[in-house]
């Protein structure tokens, strides 16, 4: 067989040949929303290749982006890689702090920047060791006024650009094309890098029918920042398959999403739970046509079982949880039922469809514990490890990578059971499980359940110390707007679903709960905030 290189030149390539009049819908602002074909997409990607090379982008150059889901982002998706460079994607909802360090420690030495973001970055930019260059990505050629002094206009370096750029014909599908850094809840962000091969393999697989299933007469929205994790892979396996999409751009609302998804009739979308909850809320206020829509798929925290049947039954769009995380480039599993089980009932099917599903193919997985791989029970909980080719080897010059990865696996942090069926069911993080008497309670099943009381927007629940149990629970309960519910009601809801001892001892009623830059509940910062807090006797 022929050692043919997987390396993303190949997609735009495809791209150009095959689908040059497919379109790109680039929403930029409230007033701006762009519509260009995948001909005009390369002609700029290569302008942008060409401009970065002018300015000094090499072999290995680091180049961030700091950018919401628009056609500037997709052209920086593969014009710094096809280049031999690396696209580092940085996460605009984190702090300043860890927004300085993950720049300088990933080495960045050219930034683009989104007009609207520039505010936010421009304090930071002295603090930055090795960027020489700023660009900053406008519909007009406006440079906003800095004192940093090498400050650039995309649409002006494109227009002095060379639109027959030609991309290097010797990569190697071993060099790094990406990074992204962890959303830390403690500590400094991890820095997870992904080479050409792994991004390649992951984008074929989300072809296949049994993960997204994408193919060219989709038409799909990532709701999933491009910022994080590649946005689930979508820009590279879309321009592979010349896929029509659809990017929302800054500041999107579900409002917003919703129209998008009925006006460009879209057919595939992924976001994480609490965006879908915003959607399912204002299409139940204000309904749009969603008759188009093939695909829902959640994943970065688990979807309440009420989340689940809300799409699945009452609006008729399958909804489908997946897993993956920063380190997994992030596919791996979704939770589809497999055909040998059509004779199950509605709620076993429910129950699978709550789980974090089957292992994508490629990729391994495996629950352990103290005892080694733990039996197909769905009761006995262990640690989950990954292993495969696009999961990470390691962090970017880093010491944590030794509590991650070892034996050849990636170790997640996730605790699990695996379904009689072999399904991913995570239970927990390693530092977010509750030990009560020695016995452990998961508090994920004990939030999908008090999400699926009908007065329950969000719930978070955190162990409490105990003088005499170690610890026990407390649930943190959002209700939906005008609805209500006692503490007594909803720990009623909860008996008969679990042991007593899981029960929580109490109900605090909270306006919202704290969330990381990617959605996920910021359990840590909940606990700082309830340190004082006593549990009643």
């Amino acid at each position: 067989m022929m050692d043919t290189q997987l390396v993303l030149t190949g997609f735009l390539k495809r791209a150009e040949r095959f689908f040059p009049d497919k379109v790109i819908v680039s929403r930029t602002s409230d007033t701006m929303t762009h519509r260009i074909t995948y001909a005009e997409y390369a002609k700029r990607t290569r302008r942008l290749a060409d401009a970065l090379t002018k300015l000094g982008m090499t072999r290995g150059t680091k180049v961030g982006t700091f950018a919401w889901n628009h056609h500037r982002h997709l052209e920086a998706y593969f014009a710094i890689p096809c280049s031999g460079a690396v696209l580092h994607t940085i996460n605009i909802r984190l702090a300043p702090e860890h927004i300085i360090y993950i720049i300088n420690h990933a080495e960045d030495e050219i930034l683009l920047i989104d007009g609207d973001l520039f505010p936010l970055v421009e304090p930071a930019l002295a603090h930055l060791k090795t960027v020489k260059h700023v660009v900053v990505m406008r519909d007009d050629m406006i440079v906003p006024e800095s004192s940093f002094k090498n400050v650039h206009s995309y649409e002006a370096l494109l227009a002095e650009a060379n639109e027959n750029f030609e991309f290097p014909e010797d990569l190697d599908e071993q060099m790094p094309a990406g990074m992204c850094y962890t959303s830390a809840t403690t500590g400094m962000p991890k820095g997870v890098v992904y080479n050409h091969r792994g991004i390649v393999l992951h984008s074929l697989a989300l072809g296949l029918a049994e993960s997204f299933g994408v193919k060219e007469s989709d038409v799909a929205l990532p709701v999933v920042p491009m910022f994080h994790v590649n946005a689930w892979g979508f820009p590279f396996a879309a321009v592979n398959y010349g896929l029509t999409q659809v990017l929302p751009g800054p500041m999107f609302t579900p409002a917003l999403l919703l129209d998008l998804f009925e006006k460009e009739k879209v057919t595939v979308t992924a976001g994480v739970p609490t965006i879908w909850l915003g959607v399912l809320n204002e299409q139940e206020k204000n309904p749009r046509d969603l008759s188009s829509l093939r695909l829902v798929i959640s994943g970065g925290s688990a979807s309440p079982q009420g989340l689940i049947k809300a799409y699945n039954e009452k609006h008729g769009i399958p909804y489908i949880n997946a897993y993956g995380m920063t380190e997994t480039s992030p596919l791996v599993s979704m939770s589809y039922p497999l055909s040998t089980m059509e004779d199950y009932s509605a709620e076993e099917l429910m129950d699978l469809r709550t789980t974090q599903g089957l292992t994508s193919s490629l990729i391994e997985t495996e629950v352990v514990n103290e005892d080694g791989p733990v039996p197909w029970d769905g009761k006995t909980m262990g640690e989950l490890r990954i292993r495969g080719p696009w999961i990470a080897s390691e962090y970017y010059k880093d010491e944590r990578s030794a509590e991650a990865f070892h034996d050849g696996w990636l170790y997640t942090g996730d605790i699990a059971v695996l379904t009689k069926e072999g399904y991913i069911k995570i239970t927990d993080r390693t530092k977010d499980l509750i030990k009560s008497g020695g016995e452990w309670i998961s508090s994920l099943d004990l939030e999908n359940a008090l999400m699926s009381h009908p007065a329950v927007f969000e719930a978070a629940v955190v162990a409490i110390p105990h003088e005499k149990w170690q610890e026990r629970p407390l649930a943190c309960v959002v209700l939906h707007e005008g609805a209500a519910a006692t503490k007594e009601e909803l720990l009623e809801s909860l008996r008969g679903q679990f042991a007593n001892w899981w029960i929580p001892d109490d109900v605090v009623f909270l306006n919202e709960i704290p969330k990381t830059s990617v959605g996920k509940f910021l359990k840590a910062k909940l606990r700082e905030e309830l340190n004082d807090y006593k549990l009643p006797l």
